[in-house]
C-alpha cells in the first residue's frame, strides 16, 4: 500500500509543482521583458501592480481548490450529483468574482495605483498595466477553477500541461507585444491576460475526450454550500494573497527607506519569491486530491503517510532552494537589472539572500494547511494561513523597518515564516492524533 501511495504521491506532486512553475512565470516573463524594454522605472511600476494580480491568483485559488475539495469528497462517496452541484456553484461564483474585478478595473484602476504608491510617470504604467490585468480576472479565475477540478478528476497530467502551456504562450507574447510591436507595459499585461484563455482551451480536451466526470447542472443556489467551499478555499486565498499583502506593505515601506530604486530592487526578490513559493504551493495543490479521496474513504491512515511525505518533501526542497539562491545570488540579480545600476544591484543581492532564508520554513507551514483545509478543517488550516499571510509579516516589517530599515524588511520575511512554521507544528498534532484514534 505505501508504495502505491508514494507512486501516487510522486506522480501528482511532481505534475503540479512542474504546472505551477510554468503559471509562476506569467509575471516572471512580464518581469524580465519590463526591465529589458522599460528599465527601472518600468521594473518599478510592474512590482507596484503585481499586488493586485496576486489578490485575482488568489481568488482563483479560493474557488478551485475550496469547490474541488468538496467534489473530490463527493466523488469519493459515490455522490455525483452533490459532486456536479458543487463544479457548477464554484463556475457561478468564479463569474461573480471577475465580474467585479472587471468592474473595479474599469473604474478605478488609477485610483488604486495611487493608493498603492505609484507616482508620477509610474502611476501612468501601473494604472495601464491593473486595468489591463482587472478586465482578464474573470479568465484568470476560471482557469484556476478548471486546473483544480480536472486535476481532482484523476487527470493532474492534463492539468500540468494547461498551466505550461499557458506560461509559454505568456513568454512568446510577452516578447511579440513589448518588442516588435512596441506595445510597453500593456503589451506585458495584454499578453499576460491571453495566457489562461490558452490554458483553457488546452484543458477542454478533458470534456472533449469524455474524461471529464464534473458537469454543469441546473441548481438552486446554495447559500450553503458556497461558503461551505469557500472556507475550505481560505487558507490557499490566505496563502497566495499573503504574496499580495508583502508587496503592496513592502512596497510602501521600502518606498520611504530607499525610494523607487529600492521598490525596483524588492521586484527582482518578489517575482523570484513568486517562483519559489509556487514549488510550495505545487505540493500543497499536489497532495490535496489525494488527501480529500483518502479522507472521503475512511483512510487516516494513508492521508498521515501522505502529509509526512510532503514534509520531507518541503524541506528537502526549501534547503535546495536556499543553496540555490546564496551560490547564484550575482546572476539572479543582473538578469533583472538591464541598466547594471549598482544601487538596484547591491539592494537586490542582500534581499535574496536574507529574504530567501524563509523558505527554509514555509513549505511545512503551506502543507499543514493544505492538509487540514483537504480533511475538512477549516479553522486551523486558516488560522496558519492567517498568522503567515498577515498579521505576523505585518507586524514584523512595520517593527523591524523601523529599528534597521531596509535591512528590517529583509529580515521580516524570515522571522514571519519561522513563527507560522511553530504554529503549525502546534495545530497540526492534535489534528493527527485526533484522525489516528477513530
Amino acid at each position: 500500500m505505501k508504495t502505491s501511495l508514494l507512486k501516487d504521491f510522486s506522480k501528482y506532486v511532481s505534475l503540479n509543482v512542474l504546472g505551477m512553475l510554468g503559471l509562476s512565470c506569467y509575471i516572471l516573463a512580464d518581469t524580465y521583458f519590463t526591465s529589458a524594454r522599460l528599465g527601472t522605472s518600468g521594473l518599478a511600476a510592474l512590482n507596484i501592480a503585481i499586488s493586485i494580480y496576486s489578490v485575482i491568483h488568489a481568488t482563483g485559488l479560493m474557488l478551485g481548490i475550496g469547490g474541488a475539495t468538496k467534489y473530490s469528497i463527493f466523488q469519493s462517496q459515490d455522490h455525483p450529483s452533490q459532486a456536479n452541484r458543487i463544479f457548477t456553484t464554484t463556475v457561478l461564483l468564479g463569474l461573480a468574482f471577475g465580474t467585479a474585478f472587471v468592474l473595479i478595473g474599469i473604474t478605478a484602476s488609477s485610483s488604486i495605483a495611487w493608493l498603492l504608491g505609484a507616482r508620477g510617470t509610474i502611476l501612468e504604467m501601473t494604472a495601464t498595466y491593473l486595468k489591463t490585468i482587472l478586465c482578464f480576472a474573470p479568465c484568470f479565475l476560471l482557469n484556476q477553477i478548471f486546473l483544480a477540478f480536472v486535476r481532482n478528476d484523476h487527470a493532474p497530467r492534463l492539468a500540468m500541461t494547461g498551466m505550461i502551456v499557458g506560461s509559454l504562450s505568456n513568454i512568446v507574447l510577452d516578447y511579440l507585444f513589448m518588442f516588435p510591436l512596441n506595445m510597453g507595459i500593456f503589451g506585458a499585461a495584454f499578453a499576460t491576460g491571453l495566457a489562461p484563455i490558452i490554458s483553457m482551451l488546452t484543458l477542454s480536451r478533458h470534456r472533449i475526450a469524455k474524461k471529464n466526470h464534473f458537469h454543469f447542472q441546473k441548481i438552486n443556489f446554495s447559500f450553503f454550500n458556497a461558503v461551505s467551499l469557500l472556507g475550505l478555499g481560505s487558507s490557499a486565498f490566505i496563502n497566495e494573497i499573503s504574496s499580495g499583502i508583502v508587496l503592496i506593505v513592502f512596497n510602501l515601506l521600502i518606498l520611504q527607506a530607499a525610494g523607487n530604486t529600492g521598490v525596483a530592487a524588492y521586484g527582482i526578490v518578489a517575482n523570484l519569491a513568486l517562483v519559489a513559493l509556487a514549488i510550495f504551493t505545487g505540493i500543497a495543490q499536489g497532495v490535496q486530491p489525494l488527501v480529500s479521496r483518502l479522507y472521503g474513504r475512511g483512510k487516516s491512515q494513508e492521508s498521515h503517510t501522505i502529509l509526512r511525505y510532503s514534509i520531507l518533501v518541503s524541506l528537502f526542497l526549501g534547503v535546495l532552494l536556499y543553496l540555490a539562491v546564496f551560490f547564484f545570488t550575482e546572476p539572479l540579480v543582473s538578469i533583472f537589472n538591464s541598466e547594471n545600476d549598482p544601487v538596484l544591484a547591491d539592494l537586490a543581492f542582500e534581499g535574496l539572500r536574507v529574504y530567501f532564508i524563509g523558505f527554509l520554513f514555509v513549505g511545512v507551514s503551506i502543507v499543514s494547511s493544505a492538509y487540514l483545509a483537504a480533511t475538512e478543517r477549516p479553522r486551523p488550516s486558516f488560522a496558519i494561513s492567517i498568522v503567515r499571510g498577515a498579521v505576523a509579516i505585518l507586524i514584523l516589517a512595520v517593527t523591524l523597518s523601523s529599528l534597521w530599515g531596509i535591512h528590517g524588511i529583509w529580515l521580516a520575511f524570515p522571522s514571519a515564516e519561522l513563527i507560522t512554521v511553530l504554529l503549525s507544528i502546534l495545530l497540526i498534532r492534535p489534528a493527527i492524533g485526533k484522525k489516528a484514534c477513530e
